[in-house]
């Protein structure tokens, strides 16, 4: 089963007259990286909410973000009657030192003073923790959802392009038969223009033209070629998603291919690789792309 990296999802769960709010959504990356947003009052629990994400997302830059929405007030303000009083008394010190007039700026001066408003917040109730946890869990399995329905669509278009590099390679058999003929002729003929045909020795050129074509041979490379793109086919109906795997085996078919081409040494063949190149290329961009 294949799935992308690329997901969205979100969850809300009703906890008295509060709704807290999960919303998750990622991006490709290499690693698990993940920027989480929560409210202060669930801030102790934060690592176990890191902990959980990268269990259950394992790749992907993640951004989580978490509200609570509350037709009240969350915190309450009161102000510290003590500290405004000794604010008050320092300030009339400096106003009668520096024989200043009382102005009626007085106390918006106080009541910017530090720390003279307290504000009380609310504590983490083991109902709140629990329904974030159900809003996470929510948020999560509708993000893997996502996350399958484009792995899916991924699938589809990677076999497409496997079964294409496949079928690209049969197309090369009938111009390796007729490449031999080509290249006996090639050298015969640039032979013959520094040595008199009777002089040649035909069991030497023989012997010589078919170390040539050894090394011309891409059988070897056509069934490594062929076991690479079922493997790869394989990996991908595996119960886990192997991004990484299946990016080590497009290494592998991009290897063959570009023997291949080396080896190939005619115009119609090198058309061909081009085609099966311009597929792999495509398929290692759509790799990167799954966990």
């Amino acid at each position: 089963m294949i799935r992308s990296m690329t997901g969205f999802g979100s969850a809300s769960v009703q906890v008295g007259n509060k709704t807290i709010l999960a919303e998750i959504k990622s991006v490709n990356s290499k690693f698990f990286d993940l920027s989480l947003r929560l409210p202060s009052v669930f801030r102790e629990k934060e690592l176990e909410i890191r902990t959980e994400l990268n269990r259950t997302i394992e790749r992907g830059k993640v951004e989580c973000t978490v509200s609570i929405e509350s037709p009240e007030a969350q915190r309450r303000a009161t102000f510290n009657i003590e500290l405004l009083k000794a604010y008050h008394e320092e300030l009339k010190t400096v106003q009668q030192a520096l024989n200043l007039k009382e102005t009626p700026e007085l106390l918006r001066t106080l009541l910017n003073m530090p720390d003279v408003m307290v504000t009380e917040k609310n504590g983490l109730s083991e109902e709140d923790w629990k329904a974030l946890q159900q809003a996470l869990q929510g948020a999560t399995k509708a993000f893997d959802v996502f996350r399958q329905k484009e792995g899916s669509t991924l699938k589809v278009d990677l076999e497409q392009r496997v079964v294409a590099i496949r079928d690209n390679m049969v197309r090369l058999e009938p111009f390796e038969k007729s490449r031999i003929e080509q290249v006996r002729k090639k050298l015969q003929t640039s032979l013959e223009e520094f040595v008199q045909v009777s002089e040649i020795d035909r069991n030497r050129f023989e012997q010589e033209l078919i170390y040539y074509l050894e090394k011309l041979d891409i059988t070897e490379e056509k069934v490594r070629l062929k076991s690479h793109c079922d493997f790869f086919l394989k990996t991908m109906n595996e119960e886990v998603s192997s991004g990484k795997k299946l990016s080590f085996i497009a290494q592998e078919i991009g290897r063959e291919i570009n023997t291949i081409g080396s080896k190939s040494n005619d115009a119609a063949m090198q058309k061909i690789v081009v085609d099966m190149k311009d597929d792999l290329e495509k398929i290692k961009e759509q790799v990167l792309n799954i966990i």
